[in-house]
């Protein structure tokens, strides 16, 4: 079957494998890729294609049906109540090529990946300091 959420590990990363999936969903949400009625793989659909604990994937949906983002139904599956209010696809269409700039421009004065990382982190901070949404 084909999902609107293909589930990736980075098991080098140190967060953990059910935030992962958590954070992964978040994602999703946030960019419109999953909207309120789409329907989540199965518990063991993911098991099957990333060879975790069953009750990793379970973790991760219950507290995504914990944070009222998804609600399980029973003999049905697991589906998307609510979107995450944000910027309109239009908006993430723009920011992202502007970002996409900043990357690269990034990249050529000699930033690794883990720089950018780090970089975005302090900016990110910093304007929460600044009580900017």
């Amino acid at each position: 079957m084909f999902w609107l959420i293909e589930f990736n590990l980075d098991r080098g990363s140190g967060v953990s494998t059910y935030l992962q999936l958590v954070h992964q969903v978040r994602q999703a949400l946030r960019l419109g890729t999953l909207r309120s009625g789409d329907q989540l793989p199965t518990a063991r659909e993911v098991v099957e294609r990333l060879a975790i604990n069953p009750n990793t994937v379970l973790k991760a949906y219950r507290e995504l049906e914990r944070e009222g983002l998804v609600e399980g139904r029973p003999g049905m599956g697991t589906f998307v109540r609510q979107g995450i209010a944000g910027a309109t696809l239009a908006d993430h269409s723009r920011l992202r090529r502007g970002l996409e700039g900043w990357v690269r421009e990034a990249r050529a004065a000699g930033l690794d990946q883990e720089d950018l990382r780090a970089l975005i982190a302090v900016v990110l901070a910093d304007v929460a300091k600044e009580g900017v949404a």
